[in-house]
């Protein structure tokens, strides 16, 4: 299995990784990397002996595998850790969680694809990389109804996301676990392409602008006046650097974490459509468990829902002073410019109709989500 250690640990850390990866497996590796015990041979031996025997006491085992390397946390709250140790904790040992992250069993869409198939029993995705095989998640990415972090978690925590878009989750095989609020997508420029930010749509006209595989955001931003332009994560840098793409959407912490900084020059902050991500585990798996355990589980991703809106702002901050050494510049529009973003595209605008039907089911349901995102939950995170 291919192993991608954190760019956040030392040349001599990412060794150190690679070697108890292929000595002790991902799990302890990881664990090891997460409690900066890399360098202590006795931490590591007693790493792995709490590790075997949590395995061998455990009543169940649950693969959880991300796309995102550890270490990761200081600049985007992937929370791979704390899950798993929550849900070890709130068990009481009857689940043990092998983690296996960094890509090493696949990215993302991938990811979703072996939950739903049952070949592993958890995984963390993007919510447009979940969309494809849970359709009905992709109504986040409709701009303007949900893009800020508090209206994203008062949606994702109401009843009517629950029995609106979770059961269709649900009749795709998967159970969801928690969603992660990981701030708004931004509008981002290629260094060289123009010498002053995005401030309105009509500065976005005309240009190559890299989508992922959501249907609904190449529309967002063919109303914007873009020419969307779909390119494959693993492939957007270089998409951006010989100029295929002049910008991407990514948020900040996102942008960071995979390298962005040094090959883009302006970040608008446009906050249209939450770049969410979230945790899901194989239903079928889920139902088997004893419901003592079912219970203690959803208690666990509780938890870390919770920890991962109270590390946001942390997150965003080393990702904007990290950016801002490699010279990139944020701008946060007016409250005259976002009013003409949401007229060029938000979710108001017809267009958005058939759409909302094929995903909920009627406009109706569309505006109890809408009422949902928009009514204060007993939930709060910090917006940008």
């Amino acid at each position: 299995m291919k192993t991608t250690p954190s760019p956040l640990l030392s040349a001599p850390e990412r060794r150190r990784f690679l070697k108890l990866s292929a000595t002790t497996g991902f799990t302890v590796a990881a664990v090891a990397a997460g409690g900066g015990a890399l360098f202590s041979p006795e931490a590591v031996a007693q790493t792995k002996n709490e590790e075997r025997e949590r395995a061998e006491a455990a009543k169940y085992t649950m693969t959880i595998a991300t796309s995102y390397r550890v270490g990761t946390d200081r600049t985007f709250p992937v929370m791979q850790l704390h899950l798993k140790e929550n849900i070890q904790n709130a068990t009481r040992g009857r689940i043990y969680v092998k983690l296996v992250p960094g890509g090493a069993i696949g990215s993302d869409s991938e990811l979703a694809q072996k939950v739903q198939a049952g070949t592993i029993q958890g995984a963390q995705h993007s919510m447009s990389n979940f969309a494809p095989f849970a359709p009905a998640v992709d109504l986040i990415n409709m701009p303007y109804w949900c893009g800020d972090n508090q209206q994203f978690v008062n949606l994702v925590s109401s009843r009517a996301w629950a029995e609106h878009v979770n059961q269709r989750v649900e009749a795709n095989g998967f159970k969801p676990l928690l969603y992660q609020c990981v701030d708004p997508r931004t509008i981002s420029l290629r260094k060289g392409f123009r010498d002053t930010p995005i401030r309105t749509p009509e500065d976005l006209r005309g240009m190559k602008f890299r989508v992922p595989g959501s249907k609904i955001l190449a529309q967002v931003y063919r109303l914007m006046g873009a020419n969307p332009t779909p390119v494959s994560w693993g492939e957007t840098a270089s998409a951006i650097r010989q100029g295929v793409a002049d910008g991407l959407d990514p948020n900040v912490m996102g942008l960071n974490l995979f390298g962005f900084k040094e090959i883009i020059s302006h970040v608008s902050f446009i906050r249209a459509v939450p770049d969410g991500g979230a945790y899901s585990c194989n239903l079928k798996w889920f139902q088997s468990l004893d419901s003592d355990t079912q219970e203690a589980l959803l208690w666990a991703a509780q938890i870390t829902f919770l920890q991962n809106m109270a590390h946001v702002p942390a997150a965003r901050e080393f990702a904007m002073a990290e950016m801002e050494q490699a010279g990139v510049q944020f701008y946060h529009p007016s409250k005259d410019e976002l009013a003409q973003w949401k007229e060029a595209a938000g979710a108001q605008r017809s267009e958005w109709d058939d759409m909302k039907k094929s995903l909920v089911g009627s406009l109706d349901v569309f505006e109890q989500l809408n009422q949902a995102a928009n009514t204060p939950s007993r939930y709060y995170v910090h917006d940008v």
